[in-house]
C-alpha cells in the first residue's frame, strides 16, 4: 500500500492482490479514479496525450498558475497509478502517456 500526501489531500493507492496475484478490479478502478480525481491531473493527461513523444519541463509551462513542485506532485500520483511513465534524460525526467494504463482504465470503466 502506498500513501501519497500533499497539502490538501491524502491518497492511499492500494496494491492488494487476490490469490492469483491479480488486483481486484474494483480496487484498481478506485485507485485510478483517485489518481484522476483532481482537475490538474486530468489536464496533465490531456497535455501528454496531445504529444507524440515524452515531454520534459514543458509540462509546468502548460499548466497555468501552479508551481513546479505542485505539478511534480501531480505527476508522481499519475505515475504511481500507472497512467504515465517518466524517463530520465540527463538531469530531467520526461513524461509520457502509459498506453497500457489508459487501456486498463477504459476496460475497467466499460465493465461497470
Amino acid at each position: 500500500m502506498t500513501q501519497v500526501k500533499n497539502k490538501n489531500h491524502s491518497y492511499i493507492l492500494s496494491q492488494k492482490n487476490d490469490s492469483n496475484g491479480d488486483c481486484n478490479p474494483d480496487e484498481e478502478l478506485a485507485m485510478l479514479a483517485k489518481a484522476l480525481g483532481h482537475p490538474v491531473r486530468v489536464q496533465i493527461l490531456r497535455v501528454l496525450a496531445r504529444r507524440e513523444g515524452c515531454i520534459c519541463g514543458e509540462i509546468v509551462e502548460q499548466i497555468e498558475n501552479l508551481a513546479q513542485s505542485t505539478v511534480s506532485q501531480h505527476l508522481k500520483i499519475l505515475k504511481e497509478a500507472g497512467l504515465i511513465r517518466g524517463e530520465v534524460e540527463g538531469t530531467a525526467i520526461c513524461y509520457c502517456i502509459e498506453a497500457d494504463g489508459l487501456r486498463k482504465l477504459r476496460v475497467l470503466i466499460a465493465e461497470i
